[in-house]
């Protein structure tokens, strides 16, 4: 009888082995998925708070302009970059070659 013992006890301790080594090799896998997770987070955390940072210096920019649209110096600059008003007397020198608005490229000759 005490050979049957050692056979059930050798046969039962393989089993805990096999079990115990199968455990252990999910743990390592599953702490090596999980270490790559978070470094791919943590890579989308620093490209988000950067754009995070752009965004609201955009912001800044767009609140001071709101506050200043009621100065002159802002209006005079509208009406002269997006409206093309001149000041009296004032003479408007284009350069034909340096010209992107497709409004004067009307003028320019160019039909094709």
């Amino acid at each position: 009888m005490k050979k049957k013992d050692k056979k059930k006890r050798k046969r039962k301790l393989g089993i805990f082995r096999i079990v115990l080594f199968g455990m252990l090799i999910y743990l390592v896998v599953t702490l090596f998925k999980q270490n790559l997770m978070m470094k791919e987070l943590q890579g989308k955390k620093i490209s988000l708070q950067n754009d995070i940072s752009i965004l609201e210096d955009e912001i800044e920019a767009l609140n001071d302009e709101i506050e200043n649209s009621d100065s002159l110096t802002f209006i005079e600059k509208v009406a002269r970059d997006e409206l093309g008003l001149v000041k009296p007397r004032e003479i408007i020198v284009i350069d034909k070659s340096k010209i992107k608005n497709s409004f004067f490229n009307l003028f320019k000759g160019d039909n094709h």
